[in-house]
């Protein structure tokens, strides 16, 4: 519950039976930050529960450290302060114990009650007169004390059926004092079970477990499924993912790395002779190149215009491929020139081509003439040919 080094600070403090109490209170403040001593004062009240961890002194001095670390506020505000009142009121708890208890609660109202943390804890033991103390009933110090009354202890099944972590020291009989020279460990005798540094053996227990004991665990059974009617049911498909071979991891990204170039050129303007000549090679040796060249639909307008016959051998090459549609249709909506005418000619002559396309081509074809018809209608011979094809319509 508490640090190695906290844990012997803290019984350092309960064993200065000759210091006052205010100045172990002062110790205590100085040595523990406000944070830790809940914790603190929570394994004090630990070893307050069982009368046989600590001496009369000892006891004194956790009782005053327990009231003491919460006096800036009021008395039912400290979270010991139930403990406080019911060992006040505890008949089988020595009398100078509950006297001591009844003075530090008075304490928080009365200055001249604060006297008795100017002693210590063996002169108070030894000061203290039986007969002239008069204990209350428990109803009256919750009614002075506390925020509500509680005629009957709090009674927790699961902590009353706690296998306790200390166990009675079974050398040491019963109604014997268990602090007696007697059971000291001496030179040369075997040694006892409870024989040995009692504060030590205390210190080490608050290091490493809580002195409340094997509890039995709080079993709930768990709750039946929910009935699934309207809702969508949550499901949990198996991952059973399998490998796919990348057949393009690693390829040779240099291939058609001239044609590339080549055709980055034609895009911007012609190529010299011996330029298209190479293009013309290339592709033949392989047709495959015309899919690694860098061409797309988009661009074939500007390679019509720049070299239309790159063009046309590029679209020869691409006439199998599932978008050779879509160069023939941007084709057909380019702006008609002269190279474009060229493009079609010499794609007629040397492949079969859709008839959707020729339709297309044929239909652009008659109505650029007649609009050239009537734009130089003056010219007889522009005229001549207008009526022409009127007469072929």
């Amino acid at each position: 519950m508490i640090r190695v080094e906290e844990s012997r600070a803290l019984f350092s403090l309960l064993n200065a039976e000759n210091q006052a109490l205010d100045e172990i209170l002062t110790d205590f403040n100085s040595k523990f930050p406000r944070i830790r001593h809940f914790r603190l004062c929570t394994s004090l009240l630990m070893l307050l529960e069982d009368k046989s961890m600590l001496k009369s002194t000892q006891r004194l001095v956790a009782l005053t450290i327990l009231h003491q670390a919460y006096s800036s506020q009021p008395s039912s505000m400290n979270p010991y302060i139930s403990f406080l009142i019911n060992a006040a009121c505890n008949e089988e708890a020595e009398k100078h114990e509950r006297a001591f208890i009844l003075q530090l609660l008075a304490s928080a109202n009365s200055s001249n009650s604060k006297e008795v943390l100017k002693q210590s804890a063996i002169d108070f033991i030894k000061g203290f007169d039986p007969s002239s103390q008069a204990f209350p009933q428990l109803e009256q110090l919750q009614q002075q004390y506390c925020d509500r009354v509680h005629p009957e202890p709090y009674n927790c099944l699961l902590r009353n059926a706690t296998v306790k972590n200390v166990v009675p020291d079974p050398d040491v009989p019963r109604g014997c004092d268990i602090n007696s020279p007697e059971f000291d460990l001496q030179p040369g005798a075997k040694p006892k079970l409870g024989s040995g540094d009692r504060d030590e053996a205390l210190t080490g227990l608050l290091q490493n477990l809580s002195l409340e004991g094997f509890g039995p665990k709080w079993i709930r059974p768990l709750p039946p499924r929910l009935l699934i009617q309207d809702e969508l049911v949550w499901l949990n498909p198996d991952n059973n993912h399998e490998l796919q071979w990348d057949y393009g991891m690693c390829a040779d990204t240099s291939r058609g790395a001239a044609v590339r170039d080549l055709i980055a050129k034609a895009l911007k303007g012609p190529l010299a002779p011996a330029q298209q000549e190479q293009v013309f090679v290339e592709l033949g040796n392989d047709p495959k190149l015309v899919y690694h060249c860098g061409l797309t639909p988009r661009k074939l307008p500007d390679l019509v215009e720049n070299n239309p016959l790159i063009a046309v051998e590029v679209l020869i090459k691409l006439i199998n491929s599932a978008e050779i549609s879509e160069y023939f249709t941007v084709l057909v909506n380019m702006d008609m020139s002269l190279h474009s005418m060229e493009v079609v000619n010499r794609l007629t002559t040397a492949v079969e081509l859709p008839t959707e396309f020729v339709h297309m081509i044929v239909q652009d074809l008659f109505i650029e003439v007649q609009a050239f018809c009537i734009e130089f209608s003056r010219i007889r011979e522009a005229a001549g040919l207008f009526r022409l094809l009127k007469t072929l319509e």
